[in-house]
């Protein structure tokens, strides 16, 4: 199995076992694992190509659809008071 794919793999454990802790104590952890889902998908992309790419992407937005919908709502009511 591709080195890219084991670290996923590792990623999807780390962001279950973060999961199981306390609401107060996942903020620095889940910023933590958000911030190097980016280079790892970078790095599924050019170790095994996009499929496997559209994986990844998946489940990060499945473990952090709440927090992305958060920001997501945030930056689009900023954008709104700034035109």
């Amino acid at each position: 199995m591709a080195l890219s794919l084991i670290l996923a793999c590792l990623w999807v454990i780390a962001a279950a076992i973060v999961s199981m802790l306390p609401m107060r104590h996942q903020y620095a952890p889940g910023l933590v694992l958000l911030i190097l889902a980016v280079p790892l998908a970078v790095f599924v992309a050019m170790e095994v190509g996009v499929l496997w790419v559209l994986a990844v992407i998946f489940a990060v937005l499945s473990m952090f659809r709440r927090p992305l919908y958060f920001i997501a709502r945030r930056l689009v009511a900023r954008a709104k008071g700034e035109q």
